[in-house]
């Protein structure tokens, strides 16, 4: 028997095996960390709307240790109170916003927590720019907006609004709160106005190709390691048949 349709048949094998792991590559390759935001009541000048943060954890050498939230028009920092958080989380109003913060959580274990505002701005949807502080220092902004173009790579959470309840109106403004002394911004890099107008800088260019650089470098040394099985198992059963043909 010639091994000619055997050897066929081991790199149709590995083929196929390479094509199984591209395409489930490229369908898990969306799935990356992010932040997001929803409510209970998402419904423009809804009162004592709770809403619900989620940042998820990519690092996988550090915890979070702090989020910076600035606040969309027409919610001000007086407005929120902390609903839930970690263990030990504290909330601490800024002039723009707030943070939340306390002890770093569990590396891989994501960030969430809940405030109450109390009335969500007559819009039809509001962004949360969300700065992460890792407990290595390392920093992750998902601060951009989109455009109307291509989807933002590290995009704002953004909540959706639905139109306000007939006769509905704003109430009267809060008053502003002052940041307390522990909201002063300390060492550790965190959201401020010049945060977000060095979102585009060259620097957090660099952080994410480095980062984007890392993930693709694990990709292709699993998928290498995984050819190398599946074409060491089509070599096996080409050697098998061959020594079990009559000669």
């Amino acid at each position: 028997m010639s091994t000619y349709p055997v050897a066929r048949m081991g790199r149709r094998i590995a083929l196929a095996g390479a094509v199984a792991l591209t395409a489930t590559l490229a369908l898990a390759a969306p799935a990356a960390a992010h932040a997001e935001v929803e409510a209970d009541k998402a419904q423009a000048l809804a009162e004592n709307a709770i809403l619900t943060f989620v940042s998820e954890a990519e690092s996988d050498s550090a915890g979070i240790a702090e989020l910076r939230i600035v606040l969309p028009e027409g919610i001000a920092p007086g407005d929120v109170t902390l609903e839930e958080a970690p263990k030990g989380w504290k909330l601490k109003a800024t002039d723009d916003g707030y943070t939340v913060d306390g002890a770093a959580l569990k590396t891989g274990v994501d960030a969430e927590y809940k405030i109450k505002v109390r009335q969500l701005p007559d819009a039809k949807e509001v962004a949360f720019k969300t700065i992460e502080t890792y407990s290595d220092g390392k920093v992750s902004r998902w601060i951009e907006l989109p455009d109307g173009g291509a989807e933002p790579e590290q995009p704002a959470p953004v909540l959706e609004l639905k139109a306000a309840t007939p006769g509905a109106k704003p109430v009267s403004p809060s008053p502003s709160a002052s940041p307390t002394e522990s909201a002063t911004p300390s060492p550790t890099p965190s959201a401020t106005e010049s945060d977000v107008a060095a979102a585009g800088s060259d620097t957090d260019a660099n952080a994410a190709e480095e980062d984007n650089s890392d993930s693709t470098g694990l990709i292709i040394g699993g998928v290498i390691v995984a050819l190398l099985v599946v074409g060491g198992g089509a070599w096996w059963l080409v050697k098998r048949r061959a020594a079990s043909s009559p000669s």
